[in-house]
């Protein structure tokens, strides 16, 4: 039997890359945070994003006894990370569910809307959170 820690890291790592690619591309093109325009400071959150990419799945891959005694246990730590994977699906999905929004420079040329780039953000993001809550709540290893 596969270890759904594992699998959750990997899907995590994957959600992440996804989402921090898109984030330097419209970091690029001068979009910021909620579609306004990025700041010097966009830099810092870019380099911030990149350690949570590779550090969240670091914790969810196998147990960190320092992690685990200073922090939270694995299992809790995936149960916060899937509820906050929520809330950031209920926010894009929102954005792709707006009647209007802005555009971006396609990478191939054309235009990509923010409405098409959140759906699959949305879609990316549900899959990965489905693999993290099945680790966070499902039976098996206790992750303590």
């Amino acid at each position: 039997m596969s270890d759904p820690f594992r699998l959750a890291a990997r899907a995590y790592l994957a959600y992440g890359i996804v989402y921090w690619l898109g984030g330097v591309y419209l970091a690029w093109h001068g979009v910021g945070v909620r579609g306004g325009r990025m700041m010097q400071a966009g830099v810092v959150w870019i380099v911030l994003g990149l350690v949570f990419v590779l550090a969240i799945p670091y914790l969810l891959a196998q147990r960190r006894a320092w992690f685990e005694r200073w922090v939270l246990t694995r299992r809790d730590f995936a149960r916060v990370l899937s509820l906050l994977m929520a809330f950031r699906a209920f926010e894009v999905l929102k954005v792709a569910l707006r009647p209007e929004t802005a555009t971006v420079a396609a990478p191939w040329g054309g235009v990509v809307s923010f409405k098409l780039g959140a759906a699959v953000f949305v879609v990316v993001t549900v899959a990965a959170l489905v693999l993290v809550a099945r680790a966070a709540w499902g039976r098996g290893e206790s992750g303590s």
